[in-house]
């Protein structure tokens, strides 16, 4: 299969990698010549584990290619992928669809022959057959089918979700275009994944109530992990007792400092305004945007009563900024909620993250960035895990209390049970969910 892969952000190049993998012929567009040139010469512009592996290894191979010249790439394609961003509309929650548009209406004019035009990302419901208008409006004559075809990769596991899927949802409407959906993704078919085909809507609604569904178990386990401070439990004993229960299971279900990244924050969004939109509110999902939030807040709290009730004067070391870890993703992440405030309270704020910082110089001004944990804990006034990073699960816990100012430590993550951290040599810890020690009052 000859398949076009429009938008190489973080969906279109995992996605466009992959389906090489597969033995496809992909092009990948994207209107950034800087970015076309990285690609050309072997350079990832995002951090995702074993992608720039697969991406040599398929460019080598002659089945990846890179360009900026749209109609070249769609001539002779059997499928079009639409991979480009849908950001969260300022001041109404909505998902932008300008540049999904705009690639509809793109694709319509360079069509030279049959092909499906497969929307990969995340749209409201009704945007596959605006798809299909734009197309018809842009060239008349031509010959096409639309797909819903959502994706549900997590960043720093994209990969190995890419090619053993839970699950891959087709929406389509037509015979042909499910002929075409099936070759693309028979690699999948023969090792007994499920492909779900289903119409264009239900395909639309599966991503974002999926989603929503996450984004909830999250903030509830967070919700929980506030009472359970107030009543003296521990959020990690109740996690595991709710997670045994099979009809709950374990993931998604570990207290932190809130939920953030590329999808769940303006999927919830959307999802809110879509019901909104059709009279229909979402209600609960709505209370999981404002939870959310309040939680992302208290964290600041829990950091500031850390430091006697003001971190003014305070050096701080924040262990992680990126919203999770393995990726180099910096959208809607704690940190850009947690640091700024700290900043704005007096606190001089050293941050170690081993990716973060390319996005991070940008996004938080007024921070001091550092490679080595210990070497940044030099005269710590407090320490924040707020990314629960590999580098950071295994830290020599009493050479960080050893090198601090004050032995203090907020566990935003849960990463370290309390009584390590005790007997490590730190006089002041506080967790989510759990009981700490060491604060005044």
């Amino acid at each position: 299969m000859k398949i076009a892969m429009i938008g190489t952000g973080y969906v279109g190049l995992v996605s466009g990698v992959c389906f090489s993998d597969f033995g496809h012929e992909v092009v990948c567009v994207d209107k950034d010549p800087r970015k076309i040139e990285m690609l050309n010469r072997g350079e990832v512009p995002i951090y995702e584990p074993g992608l720039d592996t697969v991406m040599a290894r398929n460019v080598a191979a002659g089945r990846l290619t890179f360009t900026g010249d749209l109609a070249a790439a769609v001539d002779g394609a059997d499928a079009v992928f639409i991979a480009v961003g849908t950001p969260t509309r300022r001041g109404d929650g909505h998902a932008d669809l300008t540049y999904v548009m705009a690639a509809a209406e793109e694709i319509g004019r360079a069509l030279t022959g049959y092909a499906v035009i497969v929307t990969k990302s995340t749209v409201p419901v009704g945007t596959n057959r605006q798809v299909a208008a734009a197309v018809r409006a842009a060239n008349p004559a031509a010959e096409f089918d639309v797909a819903s075809n959502p994706e549900f990769l997590r960043e720093g596991a994209a990969i190995d979700d890419f090619m053993r899927p839970d699950r891959v949802v087709v929406g389509i409407e037509t015979e042909r275009a499910r002929e075409v959906m099936a070759d693309i993704y028979r690699p999948l078919f023969l090792r007994e994944f499920p492909v779900v085909y289903t119409d264009l809507e239900s395909a639309e609604m599966i991503k974002y109530a999926a989603n929503a569904f996450l984004a909830t178990k999250i903030t509830f386990i967070n919700e929980m992990a506030m009472l359970c401070e107030k009543v003296g439990a521990d959020i990690k004993a109740v996690s595991k007792g709710m997670g045994l229960d099979g009809r709950i299971g374990n993931k998604f279900l570990h207290a932190g400092p809130g939920y953030g990244g590329s999808c769940f924050p303006k999927d919830t969004q959307a999802l809110a305004r879509i019901g909104q939109d059709f009279a229909s509110p979402c209600a609960i999902t709505e209370t999981v945007i404002a939870v959310n939030d309040r939680v992302k807040r208290r964290m600041i709290d829990k950091v500031v009563d850390l430091c006697g009730g003001s971190v003014n004067g305070k050096t701080i070391l924040v262990l992680g900024v990126t919203f999770k870890p393995n990726t180099d993703d910096m959208r809607d992440a704690p940190a850009l909620t947690i640091v700024p405030a700290l900043v704005g309270g007096g606190a001089r704020v050293r941050v170690v993250d081993p990716q973060g910082r390319r996005e991070g110089e940008a996004l938080l001004p007024g921070v001091t960035w550092a490679e080595d944990p210990y070497a940044a804990a030099e005269g710590a006034d407090a320490l924040v895990i707020l990314t629960e990073w590999n580098e950071f699960r295994g830290l020599d816990l009493g050479q960080m209390a050893q090198r601090m100012a004050h032995a203090r430590m907020a566990d935003l993550r849960n990463v370290y049970p309390p009584e390590d951290v005790r007997e490590a040599g730190f006089e002041a810890h506080v967790a989510v969910g759990r009981k700490g020690f060491g604060l005044e009052g």
